[in-house]
């Protein structure tokens, strides 16, 4: 089964895709397992609660003070702007599997040397991550210890799916599908950004960040 584990939603200020789009966009892509990560927002799977067509885990893409963590399987919102550990802590008292969002990405990344042991694992694919990035997330991923990850990091409809892990079809519940994570029976599978979207990525995120009064998403 295929699992997207890095999607935004209208509920991030930059998505442009309702969570009930992005359900339509996943199947149509084949997979079995979304996570809807907004940027410091929970909404998304309170909408989707109820959807029985495939798994929904819940989960947070969570702006620490030094870079974005996944917060995969919270029962709870995660507030942002906290230290690396703080908000690692934060995110297993609700429950939650800590990951090093996209590690290597110059506007958001932690950096490597805020990849500390705390962390559960380390996205190792990311769609919308340039082909170098990727390379080092997944070597990082793969030194740091089973537990590894891969999204889209969609913000449109039409880009969900286009980064995903592959777990066992026997998986019914989001539960099943993280014990598949934490075990490490995962493969990693991703597109990667190419030259002139990365263009374009870089003149919108400056101007985001301008317009936020120089603040991370």
């Amino acid at each position: 089964m295929k699992a997207d584990l890095h999607i935004h939603s209208v509920y991030s200020k930059d998505g442009k895709s309702t969570p009930e789009q992005i359900v339509e966009a996943a199947l149509a892509a084949g997979l079995g397992c979304i996570a809807v990560t907004d940027h410091n927002e929970f909404r998304a799977h309170l909408d989707l609660a109820g959807e029985q067509r495939l798994i929904v885990i819940p989960g947070e893409e969570v702006s620490s003070s030094e870079g974005h963590i996944v917060a995969l399987g919270i029962d709870r919102h995660i507030p942002r702007d906290m230290g690396v550990l703080e908000t690692i802590e934060a995110i297993h008292e609700a429950g939650g599997i800590a990951i090093a969002a996209h590690p290597y990405r110059w506007w958001s990344g932690l950096g490597e040397e805020n990849v500390v042991p705390e962390f559960d694992g380390v996205e190792a694919r990311n769609g919308r991550s340039v082909r170098r990035d990727n390379v080092r997330s997944e070597r990082l991923a793969r030194s740091f210890g089973p537990v590894m990850t891969a999204g889209s990091d969609a913000h449109v409809p039409e880009h969900v799916g286009t980064g995903y892990i592959e777990v066992s079809d026997a998986c019914r519940t989001w539960q099943d599908v993280l014990e598949e994570v934490r075990a490490g029976r995962v493969e990693v599978f991703s597109d990667s950004r190419k030259p002139s979207e990365t263009i374009h990525y870089g003149v919108k995120s400056i101007v985001e960040w301008i317009f936020r009064g120089f603040k991370r998403m």
